[in-house]
Formats: C-alpha cells, structure tokens, sequence
C-alpha cells in the first residue's frame, strides 16, 4: 500500500468525567518537542523508538503527517525530510492516545520504519555470514546439511529428519545461529536464506531477545519442504498468513524499504530438461538493499515482471554469440567488463553484447542488491549473468516468495517489544 503524502487527521474524544476525576490525562511538554506521558506509553515509547516523533499542538485535532519515509535510504534521512511526524492536541487524554498508539502500529508508515530497522538487520546478519569462511557451499556430504568436526552437536543444532534435512537448536537459540557466524557448516543456498532470515531476528532482538521470543522448535533448518511441517516461523505453523507479492507489485508502491530483508529465488524458465548444471538451477536470495534509483525503477515498471522479459530478452541475445565461450564468459564480460576478453570478440559479438549492455544498465539490475549464499552480496545484474554462464539453455525469472516479514514477524515483534516495555515499568520504583 502506497504512502499518503498529505497529512491526515483524527477528532480526540471528549475526556470522559470519570477519567478527568482520577487525574489520568497525558502531560504535554512543548519544549521537549515531544509529548512524554508522566508514565510513559509503551506505545508510544515502541513508536518513537521506530522514528515517529509526537510534537504537541493547540489544534484541535491529531495530524499524522507520514511523509515518504519507505522511499527514503535511512531513518535520519526521512526525519530530515520531515517524515514520521504526529501533532497531538494538548487536550489528549489517555485512552485516546493508547487508541492513536494502536492506530500507528498499524499505519503503513510504521511499516517503513520498522523497514529501517529490519534492513540494518539484515545487513548485520549478512555481512556476519559472508565474512565467515567456514560457512562453504555443498560438496561431497552425507546429508542435506553438513556441519564440521563434531557435527551438528557441537555448534549448537540437533537433527530432527533424517540424511541432514531437518535441524533445530538444540540449546539456546542464538547459539545455534552463531555457528553459522564463525563454525564449520555446508549448505546450499536454500540454507543460505533460510539462516540469513533467522539471523535477522536474532540481530533485530538481540541475543537475549531472540531466545526468549522464540522457542527452539520455530527455529528450523532444513529442506523447504521440512520446514512446513514443523513450527519454523518462516514456512511453518508459526508463521501465521503469508504476504503473497511475487511479482512485487506492491513493494513496488509502497518503495525501497519494504524491500528491506524479503526472501526470494531466481529460477529457471524452461523445463528441468534444459538445465546444465543442477546446482546453479535456482538461487535463493535475501534482498539486502535497493538504491533509489532502483526503487523508482521498480515502481514505475510495477515491479519485476518488466524485469523477466528483459532477462529473456538478454537470453535471447546471448544465444545468438557463436564465439568461443571461456569459464565466466558472460559473468567477466557483462559484469566485470573484462576489457582483454571484450578486445578478443568479433564486431558481431560486441556488437550484441552492447544491446545487453544496454538492458543491463537499468538501475535495478545495478541497485538491486541480494545476499546468495555463496555467491555474497551482489546485484541482480551480477546473477543473471552468470547464470547466462551456467545454464544457457534457459532463461531466469525473479521472484519475491512467501514471506511473513510484515505481517506475522512484525505483530510478534511489536508484541514482544511491549511486554518487555510492559515488564520493566512494572519492575520499576513509583514515584510519590
């Protein structure tokens, strides 16, 4: 859903006596430029912490002024730019703004916010996993998952299906994740994702906040098929109702941070038959940032279906060079620009290799960036060509898959985040 860019305004209900006669009414401080609460709001308190800044005001009515904020780069920049702002009549009582509390958390610009949050995340999480160097690709190994010496015990995971397709922690849960930090484990990149998105939580609660959030079983790795048999709150019954936006139409409108941390695969077109290498006939990815040009890219084409005709388009082209083709053919001459390799081709192929040049200067081929295991973090024009290497018979699409970043995740992660605010004023000594 698209942000509003005009502000939008919400009558307060007028205090009931019974209310006003306990003295339970909201103290506003104009010279904080905030309104803080003589106890403070746990809402309040979770939306500040997200970016929204609550300015007391002589109006008669709440203004939300959400600006633009998910087509901003960071938080400091959509509060520069005036977003995430909410006028408060100084006459306000409690009630109510635990009722405009509620509203916020389900405005589609908290979803933003959270946006920030969520993509440094995630960037943490990935750039943990790539700096790791015992965290390898398949090879030769007994099972679906291969962890190193000591196996799956010794970093902190037990088997729950057999030949490796099924683990979950078998201590704490952030323990588990740390092995894929800085142990030994193989993996496909299937694995790569579903990790990344786990480690993602585990970086956006902490350690602590990870473990007591999650129980060990919703924690869970494995095939893609195992996981929707389990509790795992990516694909399993934790996982609540899915946000199904392949295309990415909708995270096209909305703008570059409700991208932020989103799964996704890149696939092969044609039939199994037309593949050369297996282990290259899908790549699983986490979106890992999107620049701004790429965002307006992706809005004004409403999202990656213009994107995949161009693939095959560029598949077409490719199909077309008789040269001979050396290991990273297409990879080192459309994204490394290999010069000494372009000055070994006839005119006729660099001829055809400047109509794919042009296909590939689009921004979102240059701006859209993703975290494949191994591959690392690279943008998607990196990896449709080499898949033009790889699996030349066949054309790649590009696609989000089912998440529940914004609905499921985000509920549990708001209501975490308020029992702990709850908890501690609880704890904490009254005032007299």
């Amino acid at each position: 859903m698209p942000i509003a860019k005009t502000s939008s305004t919400i009558r307060p209900p007028r205090p009931a006596r019974a209310i006003v006669g306990l003295g339970i009414a909201l103290v506003l401080l104009a010279s904080a430029g905030a309104v803080p609460a003589r106890q403070a709001d746990c809402r309040q308190r979770l939306l500040e912490q997200l970016g929204w800044r609550f300015v007391p005001s002589a109006g008669a009515a709440v203004e939300i002024a959400a600006g633009s904020p998910c087509d901003r780069a960071s938080l400091a920049e959509a509060t520069a730019a005036g977003d995430l702002v909410v006028r408060v009549p100084e006459r306000f009582d409690a009630a109510a703004m635990e009722r405009l509390g509620d509203e916020l958390l389900h405005h589609p610009a908290t979803s933003c916010a959270y946006g920030f949050a969520l993509g440094a995340a995630t960037r943490r999480a990935v750039d943990r996993l790539v700096a790791n160097p015992g965290f390898r690709f398949t090879s030769v190994q007994t099972g679906w998952i291969g962890f190193g010496a000591g196996g799956a015990a010794h970093d902190g995971w037990k088997p729950i299906a057999t030949f490796g397709r099924g683990y979950q922690p078998s201590g704490s849960n952030s323990r588990a994740i740390e092995a894929f930090y800085s142990g030994h484990v193989r993996g496909e990149c299937g694995l790569g994702r579903q990790v990344a998105q786990y480690a993602t939580q585990a970086e956006l609660y902490g350690n602590e906040g990870f473990d007591n959030a999650f129980d060990a079983d919703e924690i869970v790795i494995g095939t893609f098929n195992r996981l929707r048999s389990t509790r795992s709150i990516l694909l399993g019954s934790s996982a609540g109702e899915f946000t199904r936006d392949g295309r990415a139409e909708a995270a096209s409108r909305q703008g570059r941070q409700a991208f932020m941390g989103l799964p996704g695969f890149i696939f092969h077109v044609f039939a199994r038959s037309k593949l050369d290498d297996l282990n290259n006939q899908a790549e699983n990815f986490v979106v890992y940032d999107v620049s701004a040009q790429a965002a307006a890219a992706l809005r004004e084409h409403e999202g990656f279906e213009f994107y995949n005709e161009r693939n095959q388009q560029m598949w077409s082209l490719a199909r077309t060079i008789q040269a001979r083709k050396p290991r990273r053919y297409f990879e080192r001459l459309l994204y490394e620009k290999d010069p000494a390799l372009r000055a070994q081709q006839s005119a006729a192929t660099l001829a055809t290799l400047a109509r794919i040049d042009a296909l590939l200067d689009d921004p979102f081929y240059r701006g859209f960036e993703v975290y494949v295991h191994r591959q690392g973090v690279k943008p998607v024009g990196f990896h449709i060509a080499r898949l033009l290497d790889r699996n030349p018979r066949t054309p790649f699409r590009i696609e989000l898959a089912l998440h529940n970043v914004h609905n499921a995740l985000y509920e549990r992660h708001v209501a975490y985040r308020l029992r702990t605010c709850a908890a501690q004023s609880t704890r904490a000594p009254q005032l007299r």
